[in-house]
């Protein structure tokens, strides 16, 4: 892709989600006067319908009071429905926040007198509080679009975690590709097997980034893996021969000394189980473009015991920057499923963690970011990919990408 057509590209997605934006706001809107007119109006018709029968009742024009109040009434829901109608899907076609579930809600209340209100408010509320979000994060990025804060000297690659690949139309990383664009990143991703031993995707991580070095003349990469990716990463840089190709590494939640809990939980599992249960997956998989998955393999190399036995083989090269993040859940349902399941059983082996990696295990390189939020909510291990795409109180994953990239600015990487 030539600089006219990443031009073309960051506006035609800038548009694209301040276009959104304005949808969603627009849908508040509608919401807010809905619920307010509805309210206002009922009383008024309630109020005028008691007057007229009980403080100044006249029978010489009830019929016609009765006929024009009908009409009345009729206009009213009719122009209410309009209202309601044009916020509801404009909400609900454009809010990420909020999810299936604030959505079911909506629906499954919807028909439930006093509760639909309770239901509408809280609808309201969440999509307000997006659409202010996000327009604060368009004005933001509009103050310091000159200055390109995240394009670093070397290009980003982003290599991904165990049992997902980079899809088009899923996007691994979320929102937070959007984000760095926003700020003059260049990016490539990693495209490596979903599920595979560390040698294998460090194998093919090797590869990607000799295609892209070649291909651009870009001299180097600075890798940012998450999960079992940072694995994949070391294992390239330390065992393939691109440590001359690699800048920096900065891992997000690895588990490199491993999971106590997976090696529990293999030692537990009946061998027969763990066999159907991979069979499924590869097979699963291949019909997803991995050429020759191995869920086993994958789920091994994530032990305590073979991470030990790795990081004894696999020792960081000097010539390249390491640093690491590790986040911190903070009670078991900070997490969705299955994660919320993972976390006491992980705190039990591991102690604190993200759901599925302890801080611990997640400390690499010349500098570690513990992160956390003040509350009961905390981190996740998919909140640090944006994975369900939700704004977490106290915690701005996106700018947390752009400022660590442009910390990688800043050191000239």
């Amino acid at each position: 892709m030539n600089n006219a057509d990443k031009i073309l590209s960051m506006l035609t997605d800038q548009k694209t989600a301040i276009r959104r934006n304005k949808i969603l706001a627009g849908g508040v809107t509608r919401l807010k006067l809905f619920l307010v007119t509805t309210i206002a109006g009922s009383a008024f018709l309630i109020l005028s319908l008691l007057y007229h029968l009980f403080v100044k009742p006249n029978t010489t024009v009830g019929f016609a009071w009765g006929t024009t109040y009908l009409i009345e009434l009729l206009i009213f829901i009719l122009l209410e429905s309009i209202i309601f109608w044009s916020g509801i899907i404009r909400v609900y076609t454009t809010s990420v926040q909020l999810g299936i579930k604030w959505r079911v809600i909506g629906i499954a209340c919807g028909f439930i007198p006093i509760v639909h209100i309770w239901a509408l408010c809280q609808i309201i509320a969440i999509a307000s509080r997006e659409a202010a979000f996000e327009n604060e994060k368009f004005q933001l990025d509009q103050v310091r679009a000159q200055s390109q804060v995240c394009h670093t000297r070397y290009p980003l690659l982003l290599v991904h975690g165990v049992f997902f690949r980079d899809f088009r139309f899923f996007n691994y990383w979320g929102r937070i590709p959007y984000a760095l664009k926003q700020n003059g990143a260049v990016f490539y991703y990693g495209s490596q097997q979903s599920a595979a031993s560390v040698a294998s995707c460090g194998q093919e991580l090797a590869e990607r980034i000799r295609s892209i070095v070649q291909e651009t003349g870009c001299e180097k990469v600075n890798i940012i893996a998450h999960s079992k990716g940072g694995l994949d990463s070391r294992y390239a840089i330390s065992a393939c021969g691109v440590s001359p190709y690699v800048a920096s590494l900065t891992t997000i939640n690895t588990p490199h000394r491993g999971c106590i809990f997976a090696d529990y939980l293999l030692d537990k599992i009946p061998k027969k189980i763990q066999r159907s249960v991979a069979r499924k997956y590869n097979t699963a998989l291949k019909k997803f473009g991995d050429a020759d998955p191995d869920f086993l393999s994958a789920v091994q190399d994530l032990t305590a015991s073979a991470c030990t036995l790795r990081n004894e083989k696999l020792p960081d090269h000097p010539d390249v920057f390491y640093q690491s993040v590790g986040s911190q859940m903070n009670c078991a349902s900070s997490g969705r499923f299955p994660l919320n399941m993972a976390y006491p059983l992980v705190r039990h082996f591991d102690g604190a963690n993200d759901g599925l990696v302890s801080l611990e295990s997640a400390y690499w390189g010349a500098h570690f970011i513990r992160l956390s939020t003040p509350g009961g909510r905390g981190i996740s291990h998919g909140d640090m990919i944006d994975l369900n795409r939700e704004n977490v109180p106290g915690f701005d994953i996106r700018e947390f990408y752009v400022n660590l990239t442009a910390d990688l600015k800043n050191r000239g990487l």
